[in-house]
């Protein structure tokens, strides 16, 4: 059977695992809430922003509005889709992640289960112990010509790592 009649059979549905995360940034006074994530609860321990799990029957932004406010007790207005983190787990399937950035919001910044959580000044990212992919993916989601965050398995701990 050629290439082309194969495809025509093969099933066009993956599992997924949908996600999210959210730069919420104070743009007065250069700060970004982080969230300190302990390696005992997560394999993506370190600094990170805050988000999670999309919720069936949830929209994209109703799950990151969702999200930051149970993280950070921040309520956010108008988060913008800047860019997809997304790879291959695997166990299989997809996992994709919708990075947000939110310039708007209202509360007063509180810790959660899932995490500590500060402002940091922005300039002072670098010199945090961050999750192991934060600083390539905050690149993405600060530059206009790039979109997505892409990880391509090569060997059992080796990951090619791509941004569009």
């Amino acid at each position: 059977m050629n290439y082309m009649i194969e495809r025509k059979y093969m099933s066009r549905t993956t599992p997924t695992i949908l996600c999210n995360l959210c730069m919420v940034e104070d743009l007065e006074n250069g700060k970004v809430v982080l969230q300190y994530r302990s390696p005992e609860k997560t394999h993506w321990a370190g600094y990170a922003f805050p988000g999670g799990h999309i919720e069936e029957g949830e929209s994209l932004v109703e799950s990151v509005i969702r999200e930051v406010y149970e993280e950070t007790g921040l309520t956010i207005a108008d988060p913008k889709l800047v860019a997809v983190k997304d790879w291959e787990p695997d166990e299989g399937g997809r996992y994709i992640v919708f990075c947000y950035k939110a310039t708007e919001f209202t509360g007063q910044l509180r810790s959660s289960e899932e995490g500590e959580v500060s402002w940091v000044e922005k300039d002072q990212l670098k010199k945090l112990d961050l999750s192991y992919d934060m600083l390539p993916l905050l690149e993405v989601m600060e530059d206009p010509d790039l979109s997505e965050f892409y990880y391509r398995k090569r060997t059992d701990d080796d990951w090619e790592k791509f941004r569009y």
